[in-house]
Formats: structure tokens, C-alpha cells, sequence
């Protein structure tokens, strides 16, 4: 039976488990369990704080997990990142009063508050910095107006936060973070956990594109390719009226309406979009 950590709460939680549910696994309904099996599937669920999935990961305890890179970076467990999800993106960045620093080498000396204590040590030591981390569970924004550090340490989405705090953030980011899909380091081959991989594979490749259908004359058929050429190719279909064709392709869900007005203007008519559910490539 495959074990697949889930974060319990928190901003990964409700993403991370439409994904799952998209890609055919069973999800809880409601928020009490903390273990779901999935028969069909032979899988079981296990939800844990995000902070902790890396940790259960890393010694083996559960086969895979969903967690963020911060988080998976911070743990510095045995784990290794095998998918990017594409959900919950944020940057990891200092902070201070304005005017307090510039960059990372300007915090030689001073007060790091952060939940993140191992991703910052290890940014601090990569630069030759030798700063006072101080730990702290949960939010870290009052830390410099408590006068307990002189700078923050933490994921940034919007910077709100921040600016409410009399904050801004500095220098270069210390990393870029998203969820991930994370197994033990050095594990061995598996079947399922390919199974899970391809699945999540197609739910992001679903989201990324529609189907595109229209008909076309026979004379445009390779200028209209050229505005959708598609994954390897597009399908051309002759129709009852020899002198047009209908054609199929993928395309970027974002480009969707370009794509249609360049079609129609090319003298392609009927055009429908269609989205994708899943797929695999």
C-alpha cells in the first residue's frame, strides 16, 4: 500500500487534496480523520502538519508527501523533492525597518527572528555571514517592534503583512518556494508512487491547456496548424464537404482567446473550447 503524507491545515491543505481528488484518489470530506484509506487505489492518506510531512518522509515512515519546498528545505531531512505542484507559491525573504539593511551582508551581527531557522542558517553560512538566529513558532512579524531581533526572516506572498508591520523586505530573495511532492532520499524504484507521479502529472498538464476544435479549409489547414501546432501534432479529420477539414489541438488555456481570434481571422469557423479533465503524456 502506498502512504501519502497530506498537510492537515493551512494554506497547502485544501489544494493539495483537489489535486489529489482530481487525479482519481480518494479525500477526505470532512477535516477530522487523520488516516484515509483508498482501497480502489491501494493507498492510505495520512494528514500531518506541513512542517512535519518532510520529517516522516525522510526516515521512510510514509512513502511520499506533500509539503513546501521552504519546508522540505528547513527540515533538512532525508527527503528529495520529485514534483512541483504549481499551487501555494511564495518567496522567502528578509525584512527589517526601512533603512536597516540593504542586503544579506549587512545582517553580520544582528537578530534573525524565523520560523525557518535551518533555511536561514544555511543562507547566513553559504554568504560567510555570522548572525543571532533566533527561533520563533508561528508569526515572526511583531518580532522587530517587541525589540526581540532587528530583522525578519519569512515567506512573503503580498508583503501585507509586512507593510502593516512597519516592514519591508530586502535584498535578493533566499529562495523561491511552491508545494512539492517529496519521497525519502535514496529510495528504491516504485510503481506506484510512478502511478502517482504520472496522475499529478496530467491534473497540471489539464489545467494548463483546453482542447481547441474547429473546422478550417483545406487550403489554410497548414497556416492554421501554425497558430495551433498542438503537443507533437495536431489531428486533421476530413469532413463530408471535401474543401474543409476539422482539426483538434491542445493549447494554453491562457492563450485561449488569441488563439481563436488568430483562427477566425484565418477563415477557420466553429470554433470550441474544451477543458481538459485529465490526461496523460
Amino acid at each position: 500500500m502506498l502512504r501519502i503524507a497530506v498537510p492537515n491545515k493551512g494554506s497547502l491543505s485544501e489544494a493539495a487534496s483537489a489535486m489529489l481528488r482530481e487525479a482519481g484518489y480518494r479525500q477526505r470530506r470532512e477535516g477530522r480523520e487523520l488516516i484515509l484509506d483508498d482501497p480502489a487505489n491501494n493507498a492510505q492518506f495520512v494528514f500531518l502538519r506541513p512542517r512535519d510531512i518532510a520529517l516522516y518522509v525522510g526516515s521512510g515512515t510514509l512513502d511520499v508527501g506533500v509539503t513546501g519546498r521552504d519546508l522540505l528545505l528547513d527540515s533538512r531531512a532525508p527527503a528529495v523533492e520529485v514534483l512541483p505542484l504549481g499551487f501555494a507559491r511564495s518567496t522567502f525573504r528578509f525584512a527589517s525597518r526601512p533603512g536597516t539593511a540593504t542586503g544579506v551582508a549587512d545582517l553580520q551581527g544582528r537578530r534573525i527572528a524565523t520560523s525557518y531557522s535551518g533555511l536561514v542558517g544555511k543562507h547566513l553560512a553559504e554568504h560567510g555571514v555570522s548572525a543571532d538566529v533566533v527561533h520563533l513558532d508561528g508569526a515572526v512579524e511583531t518580532a522587530v517592534a517587541l525589540g526581540i531581533a532587528d530583522v525578519i526572516a519569512d515567506v512573503v506572498e503580498t508583503g501585507s503583512t509586512l507593510r502593516a508591520a512597519g516592514l519591508e523586505v530586502f535584498g535578493e530573495p533566499v529562495m523561491t518556494s511552491e508545494a512539492v511532492l517529496v519521497r525519502p532520499a535514496g529510495a528504491e524504484p516504485s510503481a506506484a508512487v510512478d502511478v502517482l507521479v504520472r496522475r499529478l502529472q496530467g491534473v497540471l498538464v489539464a489545467r494548463e491547456y483546453v482542447i481547441v476544435d474547429y473546422d478550417c479549409p483545406r487550403s489554410l489547414v497548414e497556416r492554421a496548424c501554425a497558430v495551433t501546432p498542438g503537443l507533437e501534432s495536431p489531428t486533421v479529420s476530413p469532413l463530408a464537404d471535401p474543401d474543409w477539414v476539422a482539426v483538434r489541438a491542445m493549447v494554453r488555456a491562457g492563450s485561449t482567446n488569441q488563439v481563436m481570434d488568430e483562427l477566425y481571422d484565418l477563415g477557420a469557423r466553429a470554433i470550441l473550447v474544451t477543458s481538459i479533465h485529465a490526461c496523460r503524456l
